[in-house]
């Protein structure tokens, strides 16, 4: 009997390091995982409108778009989401500039995402306790907050 397929939430962070010279190696191996239909992913309207942004390299659009037109599970935001989002801010997991890094971690939370990829380390993946330790206090799930490449060392390690 095989493992069961991680339900992975993924920010912009994770898309562009596909394409970002210094993290291209380590987050490679991620969508590869994908790619072979290792990983379900889960996107969403916060992730479309910051991929669909005018600046934002074209690969990255067209990348974004191969994926919804993949297996991806697609989720939008709704108030359980802005609440849950605002009171990370509330309980300072981080400040208010980073409502859209919260929203990502609340929809992460609320569609029941196994983990939540990214590479911002600074507002989610360094705050993970932080955001688990909400989401205990409120009664959802703790989310793992994870790099690419610790998530394919904590999950696809096949030593």
């Amino acid at each position: 009997m095989g493992k069961r397929m991680k339900r992975v939430y993924v920010d912009a962070s994770a898309i562009g390091g596909k394409f970002n010279r210094r993290l291209v190696e380590q987050t490679q191996p991620f969508w590869d995982a994908v790619e072979r239909g290792e990983v379900i992913v889960i996107v969403s309207n916060v992730l479309e409108e910051e991929v669909t942004y005018e600046k934002t390299p074209q690969r990255v659009k067209d990348f974004f778009e191969v994926l919804l037109e993949s297996n991806a599970v697609q989720i939008k935001t709704d108030q359980e989401t802005k609440d849950l989002a605002a009171r990370y801010v509330a309980e300072n997991v981080v400040g208010e500039s980073s409502a859209t890094d919260c929203a990502h971690v609340a929809l992460a939370t609320i569609a029941h995402a196994d983990v939540l990829v990214s590479w911002n380390l600074k507002h989610m993946v360094k705050r993970s306790e932080g955001y688990k330790s909400v989401n205990k206090m409120l009664g959802y799930p703790e989310i793992e907050i994870q790099t690419p490449e610790k998530f394919m060392e904590t999950h696809y390690d096949e030593t």
